[in-house]
């Protein structure tokens, strides 16, 4: 067991954990000026980086379509051509079996031009629908990056404002851990993380702690300060109110 849980007193250990919250209450209230600017970011960035691998697979059909078409193009005259020579072979031929072979080598590239031309067609229709395409994922692009480029601005501005006043609290926040024993800095920083609010120590107030009623006897134990006494429905380290108001009064960060 560390020194300090043998060196300090409960009560001693139940002013730390007030102190300690106390803090991270304000370094909270700091950070809730940023509101959601942080993960709206985060999400506009992740929208703006799927809007720019868009724009490039677009771009690359398109050069790899233009390059298509114009194999296609080459494929057709290839055939035309080959189509010409093989009709004029045909006229001096010797037998019905050149003759058959020619015919279907002429077949083939007739196909052939079926195909380049299809292909030409094809994207040809393409052509408007990947354009379109293109310049509206480029124009949505452009005003994620405007409305981020804001939301980075409006952040930076927050954090500037807020950089040394939170660097003070955090400073304090170090030295107020290190006041509090390490089995309950574990369990506070366990219920810290799992409540919405962050508080996981609260003051008794009027036979109450966070909305839910405490019975006489821990009352009782509370207002002795001997003993750490958890609520019963939400884990919450309870202190007595008048221990929590003079601690916070002493605070000074």
């Amino acid at each position: 067991m560390p020194a300090t849980a043998t060196e300090t007193t409960i009560h001693d250990q139940l002013t730390a954990l007030v102190r300690l919250q106390h803090i991270d209450s304000k370094i909270d209230q700091i950070k809730k000026l940023r509101g959601d600017l942080p993960e709206e970011i985060t999400d506009l960035e992740d929208e703006a980086a799927g809007l720019m691998t868009r724009v490039e697979k677009l771009d690359e059909e398109q050069k790899s379509n233009a390059i298509d078409r114009k194999q296609s193009e080459i494929d057709v005259k290839d055939s035309e051509q080959l189509i010409k020579k093989y009709e004029e072979q045909q006229l001096q031929v010797r037998n019905n079996r050149e003759y058959d072979a020619l015919t279907k080598e002429i077949e083939a590239q007739k196909q052939r031009i079926i195909d380049g031309n299809l292909r030409v067609e094809e994207i040809d229709i393409e052509l408007p629908t990947k354009e379109a395409a293109i310049e509206e994922t480029k124009t949505r692009l452009s005003e994620i990056q405007e409305i981020l480029d804001g939301k980075k601005t409006e952040l930076k501005e927050v954090l500037e404002d807020t950089k040394h006043e939170q660097a003070d609290m955090e400073k304090g926040r170090e030295k107020a851990a290190k006041k509090v024993d390490a089995r309950y800095l574990r369990a506070y920083d366990r219920l810290r993380s799992r409540l919405r609010d962050g508080r996981a120590v609260v003051p008794l107030l009027r036979g109450a702690a966070s909305g839910f009623a405490v019975p006489p006897q821990r009352q009782l134990e509370i207002r002795q300060r001997n003993r750490i006494v958890a609520c019963e429905h939400t884990g919450r380290i309870i202190v007595d109110n008048d221990l929590f108001r003079k601690t916070i009064k002493k605070v000074k960060i």
